[in-house]
């Protein structure tokens, strides 16, 4: 009897894990940006109420993000963490482009390789170039390449997310921002 409880214990060790269930993502898991945690510049959520964990990490400004963890610097990209084990290339993350609208949001298109910013440029290449300590999160000095927005561009953009009941009111200098963000848009062309 000792003999096969000892067996038993081996093979339970040597057994091979399943690979990790990924967190279901569909078009209700996003949300208006100012529904999220504000962290500096961009936001942060956890599709498994640790938001806790996510946000310490976000506030760190380096570290790992737990399973969950979403973030968004504009109302129409986001990134998700899976659960470890899932794209081992991209840490985890998954790259979503999104078509938002008062009704909401739907996904438009998602993945690692094939997902592309307003920019023309892939999210993953960019973020796979965040030094390790970053999780693949881009900010300035994190590695990544710089997208062509200022930080003024940003703000004016962030408040313009038609999901939000109640955004704050565009300004005159917002507008005028959002111009200038239009002018540099058409310079790029987004592939199809």
């Amino acid at each position: 009897m000792l003999s096969i409880t000892a067996l038993l214990a081996i093979s339970h060790g040597l057994a091979v894990a399943a690979p990790p269930e990924p967190i279901e993502v569909s078009d209700d898991s996003f949300k208006c940006l100012t529904d999220m945690v504000k962290v500096r510049h961009f936001f942060v959520d956890n599709l498994l109420g640790n938001l806790q964990a996510t946000t310490e990490v976000a506030e760190k400004g380096e570290g790992v993000y737990p399973p969950g963890s979403v973030v968004q610097l504009i109302p129409g990209e986001v990134m998700v963490k899976h659960p470890k084990g899932f794209n081992t290339a991209t840490k985890d993350w998954e790259f979503f482009e999104l078509d938002v609208s008062k009704e909401g949001t739907r996904i438009g298109k998602r993945g690692f390789v094939d997902v592309v910013n307003k920019f023309g440029g892939n999210c993953f290449a960019c973020h796979v170039k965040a030094r390790p300590e970053f999780d693949m999160i881009c900010e300035m000095g994190h590695g990544c390449d710089p997208i062509p927005i200022t930080r003024r561009m940003l703000a004016a953009l962030q408040k313009t997310d038609p999901r939000c009941s109640a955004s704050a009111p565009l300004t005159e200098d917002d507008n005028k921002a959002l111009e200038e963000l239009n002018e540099v848009l058409k310079t790029f062309a987004k592939p199809q």
